[in-house]
């Protein structure tokens, strides 16, 4: 075979294994995910954005800024990627911080809290 066939070949593997990884590999963390919005909706993300409660975002207390990540409710098995761009939460026992917009395409805005497993999608 050529060298880009095999090429090819072992790049689509590599990317299916960490496609499958973000899905079905071990979870980077689990706990309490718990969501913000109203109060810090305008103001500055310790990474320097603008919080949009709306919007689809996290933040985490040690990630690094940038760092996508797959949040799976492990009670309902649903699941969202964020981006982490603050820091947070700031309550003992929780892992994450959703925005309000997070939270409501998970369906977590009426239970406030849920258990959930973070896996790595991609490292900034």
């Amino acid at each position: 075979m050529n060298e880009t066939v095999l090429y090819a070949i072992g790049t689509v593997f590599i990317v299916g294994v960490a496609v499958l990884f973000s899905f079905f590999g071990p979870y980077h963390e689990t706990g309490i995910a718990s969501w913000y919005g109203p109060g810090f909706d305008g103001n500055r993300t310790a990474n320097g954005e603008v919080y949009d409660m709306n919007g689809i975002s996290a933040a985490h207390k040690t990630l690094p800024f940038g760092t996508v990540v797959r949040v799976i409710d492990l009670e309902t098995g649903r699941s969202i990627v964020v981006r982490i761009n603050d820091r947070g939460p700031f309550i003992e026992g929780r892992i994450i911080d959703l925005s309000k917009g997070a939270a409501e395409k998970l369906g977590m805005v009426e239970r406030g809290i849920i258990q959930v497993g973070l896996r790595i999608v991609r490292w900034p």
